[in-house]
């Protein structure tokens, strides 16, 4: 099976276009105010035209209350990411939900089972320190030989620390469909850069 890319946190025209044209099968857009890639509505439903119908429309949250979902749902997403989101919140929502499961340890993995019958897919990511203003998108990778025999509840993704040096690496451990990428195809916090988006979808589609 190939694996697919999505490329998370995009915000201007130019770099969703290099990730359209680089062959993502997702594109992902923050809504989430502390992130340096946060979206308003306006600007998130420009972008969210610009995607053809055959690549997924992604919106990321963190725990989000009603009215952000609504407004940004009404952009044009397909798809809901939660991360600090319960199973029994997931399963109100009325767009089908990609769940974050937060990784350190093998302990960690378990979360994923909670959402069995709630989400359509398992994002594994990188846990980050509880200190940490962000819950993602801050280049934290966690061992990956915790996935290898992993049974796996639902289909899943990897997330955290990927880039376009890594991402072959990452696929072969871990055996992943899909890879998420953020700061890994990054300048600057929040400022993606088309020659490493097209560097890192360059690599997974030679997977």
């Amino acid at each position: 099976m190939p694996v697919t890319a999505k490329i998370c946190g995009l915000s201007t025209p130019e770099t969703l276009d290099a990730a359209i044209k680089g062959g993502a099968s997702h594109v992902g857009f923050v809504f989430f105010p502390p992130s340096p890639r946060h979206l308003s509505f306006d600007r998130a439903r420009q972008l969210i035209a610009r995607v053809p119908a055959h690549i997924g429309k992604v919106g990321v949250f963190v725990d989000p209350d009603d009215d952000v979902l609504g407004g940004a749902m009404a952009c044009g997403l397909d798809t809901l990411q939660l991360h600090k989101t319960t199973p029994e919140r997931a399963a109100a929502m009325r767009l089908p939900v990609w769940a974050a499961v937060a990784v350190k340890t093998a302990a960690d993995l378990s979360a994923a089972r909670s959402f069995q019958g709630v989400a359509e897919r398992i994002l594994y990511d990188a846990k980050t320190p509880d200190s940490a203003a962000l819950p993602g998108g801050m280049g934290l990778r966690f061992d990956w030989t915790l996935l290898q025999g992993h049974r796996h509840p639902l289909r899943w993704g990897l997330s955290g620390g990927l880039d376009p040096a890594n991402v072959a690496e990452a696929a072969r451990i871990t055996g992943a469909e899909l890879v998420d990428v953020s700061s890994g195809v990054e300048s600057a916090p929040g400022v993606k850069d088309v020659d490493k988006i097209a560097a890192f979808l360059r690599t997974v589609a030679s997977l």
